[in-house]
């Protein structure tokens, strides 16, 4: 049960992820926070790493996780555990240093990177506090 929430929270991401790298203007229009908070962050200089929209990456993470996780289900092992467990560790390191910049330096935030963010923490959570 514990790998299928962890599947859930990894499609959750990799859908908004997905709803971030639409062009300006689309996810503003969509944005329950408000379009100028999720614009604010969306087309801050953050957004971007080695010149590619974080959403991109988030995309290509999140579809990759939710393979790994997927065939964990259908076939555990440990070696698919720790590379889980290793890619939420490091999510959720991103993850808090996305949501320190939408704090305290943006002053601003963007529904869809608080969806990212905190499906990535709760899974993290979920993997080291739900015992099997």
């Amino acid at each position: 049960m514990k790998y299928k929430i962890l599947f859930v929270l990894s499609l959750i991401a990799f859908i908004a992820s997905f709803i971030l790298s639409i062009p300006n203007g689309a996810v503003g229009d969509y944005c329950p926070i408000g379009e100028e908070n999720c614009n604010a962050v969306k087309n801050s200089s953050y957004n971007y790493t080695f010149n590619i929209q974080n959403s991109n990456f988030g995309i290509l993470i999140f579809f990759g996780l939710s393979l790994l996780i997927y065939l964990h289900i259908i076939k555990p092992s440990n070696k698919k555990r720790r590379i889980i467990k290793i890619s939420l560790i490091l999510g959720s390191l991103v993850s808090l240093y996305f949501l320190y910049l939408q704090q305290f330096i943006l002053k601003a935030y963007c529904a869809y990177c608080l969806v990212v963010d905190i499906s990535i923490l709760i899974s993290l959570g979920i993997i080291f506090f739900w015992k099997e």
